[in-house]
């Protein structure tokens, strides 16, 4: 019992950090289209970017700890990484 409480603990807390910095994500991008300089506009994506790295490896540390199978994470995790491609691009056109 103890085992299967431990699990559930550490569910938790890999779920708390992806809620953060995926909702982190949204929050910083709304602040890119709001920058009032271009150098304020790539620190805002580069910090965006930082946190759709992290929501990324959040949702593998959910697949490779089996606490979710893989295949049920597996369109989010492209997407994700779709999101990064996206964004790393922006970032990579502003110089």
């Amino acid at each position: 019992m103890q085992e299967k409480e431990a699990f559930i603990d550490e569910a938790k807390i890999i779920g708390k950090q992806l809620l953060r910095s995926a909702s982190s994500v949204g929050s910083n991008y709304r602040a890119v289209c709001r920058a009032r300089s271009q150098a304020e506009f790539y620190s805002k994506l580069s910090i965006t970017i930082e946190e759709a790295e992290e929501s990324l490896f959040w949702l593998e540390i959910l697949v490779e700890s089996n606490i979710v199978a893989k295949n049920k994470l597996h369109e989010l995790i492209k997407e994700a990484e779709e999101i990064v491609k996206v964004l790393s691009k922006a970032r990579k056109n502003t110089n």
